[in-house]
């Protein structure tokens, strides 16, 4: 018996010791995996390499936002160590972009560029008009841009039509089909599984809760959203009719007129593309990288065309001036406390706007607002920041990129001055909560609840009908926030309550319909409101101070496991990933299943 237990005892000290080593072993490796890490690091941003002689590959990867939740270079970095090959979700820097192009326009190295954008997903319109904006001061400066690709999407064939020169391949296609909005409408299944939901909404155009109380679209919802597509679609045939020296007529006729002259064309979609002057040249892939190496020359130790990619062309820093103008960017959907991965944290966006009010360098403001709104507390929390920045005498101005509407246009009221491009989609001034309860559902199956309260505002749960009082209660505090929302409007456009009512109601406008109506002072870019709010603070000299967290390396690594996993799946299922990763803030409010108001969003988003 004693040799067994001692047999025992050693072996499981044996194990210990075994154990530990692995440990140790482990926890070292992962130590100088950190240390090769932070070297590598080092490495990768200290390398400057410098461009060819050749042309600027703008090969963009994924989609094209205001502020990327993850670094480019470091998303780069990331891709190659964990070894993920999908580029689908990757996010671009709008701003980088352009400064980019501009850099490239001066730069005797880069003698031209060459768009490659077949793995571009989109990018909201202003974005692309911006883009546009500087493609075309780059082809003004004597420098060709060649556009290539397999097929254009409508997105990638916006900003090829600023090329000289558009190549496409001879089993390619140009998609211009239009644009459209659609949602799923689900009352009947909301009656059929015997859920109850309760509508607090006030706006007659605030239509997010649509889905939930009709089966198809409303009259008013019909109406207001043919209205912002239509013109979204007009801009665009605008400009790359302009582009390709067409009538819009001539670039997008009739569904019928598209039918017949490709039935003469025996459904040869490239060939339809160039007898229309939609592209220049349909030419395969060698064809088109023999053409390139006449203009930029051949390397032959990478065997291709001289180029540099986008992603590898390094930016020369600006000299720093004395005087500063902030950047303040609210990007994504605006939610409670601090930043979630995608949307912008009130807490977090008041503490840049203080921490620009305090620093003396900052003389002025520029708060860029692409969001479709979120939490009205959290707008409340920036907008009050802001109202302190302008008391401080530190003038503000307002850019707004796609999208600027509900909680988006709240914290733009305290600005100088508005700036929108014809574009942008803003308004939807109105205020909304949702509370779905299950009692009637879970009563069928045969569950029901049951206590007591020492109040009916106590009583409130999702597993019971909401108390009469309690949903009073919500109805007074939803039109008490839309009372407050368009009063602080009209006092920041200088109109009268009835005057905004007129324009509020939840409905949303484009840029050029919401400057017809008093909502922003002017149509333009980003430039646009560098050069007023410059001259606002009195500014001949200055720098722009992006505020901006840096990025982290868990952020890296977790963006890249998400990455990776979508690139695994079927498409179907990886669409549906992507629309919940740009819907967080919903998923957010539902972290507290005991909190009814997880269901009330108010200042939610356009739809």
């Amino acid at each position: 018996m004693r040799i067994f237990l001692r047999f025992i005892t050693g072996f499981f000290r044996q194990t210990w010791r075994l154990l530990n080593f692995v440990r140790e072993f482990v926890c070292n490796l992962f130590f100088i995996l950190l240390i090769f890490i932070a070297i590598s690091l080092y490495f990768q941003f200290q390398n400057k390499s410098e461009p060819v002689k050749g042309a600027l590959l703008v090969d963009l990867n994924g989609i094209i936002v205001d502020k990327p939740v993850v670094n480019n270079k470091l998303r780069v970095w990331g891709r190659e160590l964990l070894g993920s090959s999908s580029t689908r979700l990757q996010e671009n820097s709008l701003f980088e972009i352009v400064e980019t192009l501009r850099q490239a326009r001066s730069d005797n190295n880069i003698t031209g560029i060459v768009l490659s954008l077949n793995n571009l997903a989109g990018a909201d319109q202003p974005s692309l008009q911006y883009i546009g904006k500087a493609l075309s001061e780059f082809r003004n400066s004597g420098k060709p841009i060649y556009a290539i690709g397999e097929s254009y999407s409508q997105a990638q064939y916006y900003l090829a039509s600023f090329a000289n020169k558009i190549y496409l391949a001879p089993q390619g296609s140009v998609q211009l089909h239009g644009f459209s909005t659609n949602t799923l409408y689900y009352k009947s299944l909301l009656d059929k599984l015997k859920v109850s939901t309760h509508i607090f909404r006030v706006g007659t155009y605030k239509s997010a809760v649509e889905p939930m109380l009709r089966d198809n679209m409303s009259d008013a919802a019909r109406e207001a959203s043919s209205r912002w597509v239509e013109s979204l679609w007009q801009n665009y045939l605008t400009t790359v009719a302009a582009n390709r020296y067409l009538s819009p007529q001539q670039l997008f006729p009739s569904a019928p007129e598209m039918i017949t002259a490709l039935q003469t064309k025996e459904g040869n979609l490239a060939k339809y593309a160039l007898d229309n002057k939609l592209v220049d040249q349909i030419a395969s892939n060698p064809e088109v990288e023999t053409e390139l190496s006449k203009t930029f020359g051949w390397d032959e130790e990478s065997n291709n065309f001289n180029f540099i990619s986008i992603y590898d062309y390094q930016s020369q820093e600006q000299p720093q001036q004395d005087n500063e103008i902030a950047v303040i960017l609210i990007n994504g959907a605006i939610v409670d406390g601090a930043k979630t991965p995608g949307n912008i944290g009130g807490d977090a966006a008041a503490a840049q706007i203080r921490q620009a009010r305090l620093d003396p360098k900052i003389k002025a403001v520029i708060l860029r607002v692409n969001s479709p709104g979120g939490s009205a507390s959290a707008s409340e929390v920036i907008r009050a920041e802001l109202v302190a920045l302008r008391r401080a005498n530190k003038p503000l101005v307002v850019s707004m990129g796609g999208m600027a509407a509900s909680g988006g246009y709240w914290v733009s009221t305290p600005a100088n001055y508005i700036i929108a491009s014809p574009s942008t989609l803003t308004g939807s001034i109105g205020i909304f909560g949702v509370i779905n309860t299950f009692e009637n559902s879970l009563d069928n199956v045969g569950v029901h609840s049951d206590g007591v309260a020492t109040s009916p505002l106590a009583d409130v749960a999702i597993t019971k009908a909401l108390p009469p009082e309690f949903s009073q209660m919500m109805k007074m505090t939803i039109e008490h926030g839309y009372q407050t929302f368009i009063e602080l409007v009209a006092t920041a456009r200088k109109k009268t309550i009835a005057q905004m009512d007129e324009v509020a109601q939840g409905r949303v406008w484009t840029g050029s319909d919401a400057q017809q109506r008093g909502l922003v002072d002017q149509l333009g870019d980003f430039d646009d409101a560098v050069k007023k709010v410059a001259e606002l603070a009195k500014l001949k000299q200055y720098t722009l101070q992006w505020f901006a967290e840096p990025p982290n390396l868990k952020e890296v690594i977790l963006d890249q496991i998400n990455t990776s996993m979508q690139a695994m799946l079927p498409p179907p299922f990886s669409a549906m990933l992507t629309a919940v990763k740009e819907q967080p803030h919903f998923l957010n409010q539902l972290k507290d299943p005991q909190n009814l108001y997880a269901l009330c969003l108010v200042c939610s988003d356009v739809q």
